[in-house]
């Protein structure tokens, strides 16, 4: 029998969508606001959840307080109060568009899970705008 345990997390960070081979006008065509050269930011909220079998020993997929330890350890400490581009190294050469944040919070949180244990994460970059990934 597979359950899903799912955990919402929040981090607040700054960024700017750009490319450096690209022209300021592309980049302003492309991005818009989001471009600004003295980078915007967002009250970003997930929710990580983890699909497994229920472990007949414990009653747990996962126990809670070890996706809470793994969340703040990987993505809270990592990225709040962080400019993206600047201060975390995945986005040195990658534009953290939500996209690819929410590719990147996979990975590191997918990395810390025991095998045979499923994560989608959802990264809601406004309370309207939001991305999902499942590593597919």
């Amino acid at each position: 029998m597979r359950v899903t345990v799912s955990r919402k997390a929040h981090f607040n960070a700054a960024h700017r969508l750009y490319r450096k081979d690209w022209t300021d006008e592309k980049n302003d065509a492309v991005f818009g606001l989001c471009n600004n050269p003295n980078f915007h930011g967002h009250n970003y909220d997930l929710i990580a959840s983890v699909t497994g079998d229920i472990d007949t020993e414990t009653g747990y997929v996962i126990d809670i307080k070890t996706l809470k330890d793994i969340i703040k350890a990987e993505v809270e400490d990592a990225f709040d109060h962080k400019n993206l581009n600047l201060d975390v190294p995945e986005f040195k050469e990658l534009i953290p568009t939500a996209e690819n944040i929410v590719v990147v919070i996979y990975n590191k949180i997918k990395n810390k899970l025991k095998e045979g244990l499923d994560l989608e994460v959802t990264l809601y970059e406004t309370p309207r705008n939001f991305v999902s990934y499942a590593g597919q």
